[in-house]
């Protein structure tokens, strides 16, 4: 049985949780897992109609759901800003429905937010990230209130970290794991 929940936004112990698509939810997870200030990234699936959705459901394209991460920090470390910052130079938020080779709606560019401030930090990253140039073409990601955030299957989560060796980790996650540490090594958790 898939765990669901619709947490986000301040919890009673100062976290904030944000749930972000930027395609495959293993090379996003992986990213922020390594970043001072993250204390959970869970895999999981939001933005569709299909209650509890499987990976093979959600793989169809049919559900409308997009490959989530939910990312619960600690605000007084990392600011949603940074957050939302990483986010837009970890994936490429100006293809519509599709990162490199994964293409269906559910690897779309995506921010599900739980309050007005995650919604106004959002807008305001993007319209930074579009003042800088940072992408040549626009940004085309949905930035969208969460109604519910499904966890995936176990086998999904800390996916890169436990299937280091595979194929696809080795040939799409590690190439954009050590521009990630090689960019933000000050950021980085000691380990």
């Amino acid at each position: 049985m898939l765990s669901h929940s619709s947490s986000g936004a301040t919890g009673s112990n100062g976290r904030e949780s944000i749930t972000l698509g930027g395609g495959c939810f293993w090379c996003v997870e992986a990213v922020y897992e390594e970043l001072k200030g993250v204390e959970r990234v869970e895999s999981g699936y939001s933005g569709g109609k299909v209650a509890n959705p499987s990976y093979r459901q959600v793989c169809t394209g049919t559900t409308g759901h997009a490959e989530v991460v939910q990312v619960t920090f600690d605000p007084k470390v990392i600011s949603l800003k940074e957050i939302l910052e990483v986010f837009f130079h970890v994936h490429d938020p100006t293809t519509l429905n599709r990162q490199g080779a994964d293409v269906g709606t559910q690897y779309r560019s995506a921010i599900f937010y739980s309050n007005a401030e995650q919604k106004k930090a959002a807008e305001q990253v993007i319209q930074a990230t579009t003042a800088a140039k940072l992408w040549p073409d626009p940004i085309v990601t949905e930035v969208s209130p969460l109604k519910e955030f499904y966890k995936a299957e176990d086998y999904h989560q800390e996916y890169f970290k436990l299937n280091g060796t595979q194929p696809y980790c080795r040939a799409v996650i590690a190439p954009k794991m050590a521009k990630f540490r090689k960019e933000y090594k000050d950021r980085l958790k000691t380990h």
